[in-house]
């Protein structure tokens, strides 16, 4: 099966773009687009750092409620941006929990937290957790875990196949990681402004009933992922049972506005 929907991207007033549609047991459904280019991730690198994050808690070298970040901050208030801490500034800006302070810095806290508890460098860490077992040999997370991952679209597929069906965590940690964490938070979506609820999970995005959004309009309330400034996005939509990587080479702005929403609408369409 090929999407057509897919070639929509040669639209996109981008220099390279690729995309990939792929099933929770790894079938892709569709490709466009060079998928084994090498593409800046920006917050892409999230989730990713995330999923390693939740391999440690597994392994049992962290607890998502233990102490970590700023005073009465939780690993678990980190990964859903309600520490306090500030967007790019390790200085802390409301209570934890108080706020959805949508916080890179938050993302960096959580890498060096990791590190020290597992004897690891974060990096290193997250590629022998996360990216070497799913065989995603062209992405690394040198650098901020919130921002400096590269990676491939057909790297992401298995990384989006192994989130819809986990082989690497408990499915019901998983499970949480897709569900609200600090219900009834407000807070700013970066690119769609203010979101009440601007609901998260741990390290995913979730859709729920925010407009204006970067998924689609007939994306179901369940859908989670990210997007990233560098012009990149990954979503799971669990009631359409698929999930969609798209990576460009040109930074976010309104050209993604314009674009992502009815490119997201056309591709469950076709499904």
């Amino acid at each position: 099966m090929s999407l057509k929907s897919l070639a929509l991207i040669e639209n996109w007033p981008v220099p390279t773009a690729a995309a990939a549609v792929v099933r929770a047991d790894g079938a892709v459904l569709g490709s466009y687009g060079p998928t084994g280019h090498r593409f800046p991730l920006a917050s892409v690198s999230k989730p990713l750092a995330a999923y390693a994050v939740l391999v440690a808690y597994e392994e049992g070298a962290i607890e998502l409620d233990e102490p970590a970040g700023p005073p009465g901050s939780t690993v678990r208030h980190l990964l859903a941006h309600t520490s306090g801490l500030a967007f790019d500034e390790h200085r802390v800006t409301s209570a934890p929990g108080e706020r959805r302070l949508y916080s890179n810095a938050g993302f960096e806290v959580l890498g060096d937290h990791v590190a020290k508890a597992t004897d690891f460098a974060f990096a290193d860490y997250a590629r022998q957790a996360v990216l070497e077992p799913l065989g995603m040999a062209s992405t690394a997370l040198d650098g901020s875990p919130a921002k400096d991952g590269v990676s491939t679209v057909d790297d992401l597929v298995r990384f989006a196949a192994e989130v819809q069906a986990p082989r690497l965590l408990d499915p019901r940690t998983v499970a949480s990681a897709m569900t609200v964490q600090y219900a009834g938070t407000k807070g700013v979506l970066p690119g769609y402004g203010h979101q009440n609820p601007n609901d998260w999970g741990l390290g995913f995005e979730i859709r729920d009933s925010k407009s204006p959004h970067w998924t689609g309009s007939s994306s179901s309330p369940r859908t989670f992922g990210h997007f990233g400034q560098s012009g990149t996005f990954l979503w799971i939509d669990p009631d359409a049972g698929v999930a969609c990587a798209a990576l460009t080479d040109r930074a976010f702005g309104p050209w993604a506005i314009e674009a992502w929403t009815p490119f997201t609408d056309a591709v469950l369409a076709e499904l």
